[in-house]
């Protein structure tokens, strides 16, 4: 099956400090070398710290920030390529919703209109049938019709990203990237917006990248999960592989760190400790500094992301997955 977004060998670098002439001198690596696919109808959970590049990985892949290297692939096509006329015709068929809604919706402008926008930009139906169908999206979001004439700051947190995922819906994309749409509500609202977006991704058989930081959401929406550290993929794999086996000392931290309820069942493993190390440090496995089980090769060389012969990969000189042989 091809996939329906790749990602070959993505870079994202922001320069911080230039010569008198104006050229890089060092640079920030935000994103270094990622390459990830995503099949038709899946669900992948991106997860990673504050920091590990988890967001400007989402906005690369529909195309919101320019890569600094690599390419970007949707149903095939690479997207870097593309004129603005037809970028816009693909921008169509993906779509984002970003973590903070409020600051995602125009304050000047009423929730119908905003839902409505996509529409009137890609010309799709008359006013009324647009009118129609922002009424129709609005009740399938569980927003009640008179949301329509509000404006953003009129609704709760928890109903502005209900409208955000309307607006994110009406052009009826087939990817939908997630950038972490729960973070910024209450915790009473956020088991409704991911029921609301498990609803959607089966009614509409959307295809998603879903960005968090909250694991037990990760295990309960998402297909297979991808665990990000200061710019790369560390560990890639099913949602079984990785939270019954996880191999990356990294993937094992932040599973311990997730609260359990039942003594009987807390972690045993070492909870994350230190600092991450500087964008700016030397070749050698990022994590190293905070690793316990760092040895003399880890400082020196930077690991190679390595699948396994059932595809679980990782990238970690001490725990290779069973079957993984060196490029």
């Amino acid at each position: 099956m091809e996939s329906l977004v790749e990602l070959r060998d993505v870079r994202k670098y922001y320069s911080v400090e230039r010569t008198f002439l104006g050229r890089p001198r060092r640079s920030v690596r935000a994103v270094d070398g990622v390459s990830l696919a995503i099949e038709p109808g899946e669900t992948l959970g991106l997860v990673g710290e504050t920091g590990s590049g988890k967001s400007t990985l989402g906005r690369l892949m529909v195309r919101l920030m320019e890569p600094s290297g690599g390419d970007v692939l949707f149903e095939g096509r690479s997207l870097l390529g593309l004129r603005a006329r037809e970028l816009r015709g693909v921008r169509r068929r993906m779509q984002i919703v970003f973590q903070d809604p409020y600051g995602s919706l125009d304050p000047h402008m009423r929730i119908g209109s905003i839902v409505a926008e996509g529409l009137a930009i890609h010309r799709i139906g008359s006013r009324s049938e647009r009118r129609d169908r922002v009424l129709e999206l609005l009740r399938l979001v569980g927003l009640p019709l008179d949301a329509a004439g509000r404006y953003p700051q009129e609704l709760s947190g928890g109903g502005r990203q209900r409208a955000s995922i309307a607006r994110a819906l009406a052009v009826a994309p087939r990817f939908l990237v997630a950038d972490e749409p729960i973070s910024a509500l209450d915790v009473s609202i956020q088991a409704q917006i991911i029921n609301l977006l498990q609803d959607l991704r089966e009614r509409f058989g959307l295809t998603m990248m879903f960005i968090a930081h909250d694991l037990r959401v990760v295990e309960h929406l998402c297909d297979r999960v991808a665990i990000m550290y200061l710019g790369r993929i560390v560990e890639r794999g099913t949602r079984e592989q990785v939270f019954s086996n996880p191999h990356h000392p990294y993937t094992r931290a932040l599973l311990a760190a997730v609260p359990v309820l039942d003594p009987r069942r807390r972690s045993t493993r070492p909870a994350l400790r230190g600092e991450p190390l500087s964008p700016f440090a030397p070749p050698g496995c990022a994590f190293h500094p905070r690793c316990p089980h760092a040895e003399e090769i880890c400082r020196r060389v930077t690991p190679e992301l390595i699948a396994g012969r059932d595809g679980h990969a990782v990238a970690c000189h001490v725990f290779p997955v069973e079957g993984a042989t060196p490029p």
